[in-house]
């Protein structure tokens, strides 16, 4: 499945709107409607761009920005 960026510009969005969010898998592709492929892509690329992070109990949570 290739990267959708505008699909990973919404996630952002969401993550930044709501800086507690912790969701597993299943919950994002619910929340955003979307095929598993689609989400893996999205969750994939944004853990690489170091926006997020997987925690050890499998949810998906935003980096904390260190300054």
């Amino acid at each position: 499945m290739r990267y959708d960026a505008a699909l990973a510009s919404r996630v952002r969005g969401e993550y930044l709107e709501m800086p507690g969010l912790r969701l597993t898998f299943p919950q994002a592709c619910r929340l955003w409607n979307v095929t598993a492929a689609e989400c893996t892509a999205t969750l994939d690329q944004l853990i690489s761009d170091k926006f997020l992070v997987k925690t050890r109990r499998g949810a998906f949570v935003m980096l904390p920005a260190t300054a």
